[in-house]
């Protein structure tokens, strides 16, 4: 993997190609993620980059992570909320790390920015689905309905669970009501159609996983197709 970055969802909208034909895309603010951490064979056993991404308030931050943020020249500043005042870092809500192949290109306190990605490029994207609670087994998972009709004593229930005496055990795997969505999801081989870097936004066709504000994560596809 040579190319990756962090973004938060804004939403979805419409933009038409340069053929004239309407793209339904999400877009995405990403970046700029600060590198904060650059990993080597030498010193932790692999190649990697770490990278801070998102302001958060600085009382928010445990210790270990504000001395790295420090550590890599990333400092608190104060800004105005309302009629006071916080103390914030601006980059570090979100730490990950990237296994890049060219890791030792980058330095400490360099950015990653929209313009890692080109119009036409092919992306994975992954993110934390939307949750959706307590559901029962036929919209969790697509089960049949039994007969509505007067008498009938199975109507949106899962159906046979151990099947009395044989095999009196229910089947590891059957689908049964419980929670459903909140689970890491990734959207493979979507297509960049714009790329902002004046304003960090990437525009990718489709529908990315999770709510608006959801972190996401982008990255080069693993599975290119044509």
């Amino acid at each position: 993997m040579k190319k990756a970055i962090l973004a938060t969802k804004v939403g979805m909208t419409q933009v038409y190609s340069e053929a004239g034909v309407l793209v339904p895309v999400t877009v995405l603010q990403a970046g700029p993620c600060i590198v904060t951490k650059v990993k080597t064979v030498e010193s932790d056993g692999y190649d990697s980059v770490q990278v801070a991404f998102g302001e958060i308030r600085a009382k928010l931050v445990n210790g270990p992570d504000a001395g790295q943020l420090e550590k890599a020249g990333i400092e608190k500043v104060t800004v105005k909320k309302g009629e006071g005042q916080r103390e914030v870092y601006p980059a570090g809500r979100f730490l990950r790390e990237f296994r890049f192949e060219n890791a030792s290109d980058y330095k400490v306190k360099d950015e990653i920015k929209a313009d890692i990605f080109a119009a036409g490029d092919k992306v994975d994207a992954t993110a934390i689905s939307k949750g959706k609670g307590f559901q029962g087994a036929i919209k969790k998972n697509g089960q049949h309905r039994g007969p509505m009709t007067h008498g009938s004593k199975f109507h949106r229930h899962q159906g046979s669970n151990g099947s009395s005496s044989d095999p009196s055990r229910v089947f590891k795997g059957k689908g049964m009501p419980g929670h459903m969505g909140h689970v890491q999801v990734t959207t493979q081989n979507l297509e960049v159609v714009k790329v902002d870097a004046e304003n960090n936004l990437i525009l990718v066709k489709g529908a990315v996983p999770g709510p608006r504000k959801a972190l996401v994560t982008l990255k080069e596809t693993v599975k290119a197709r044509r």
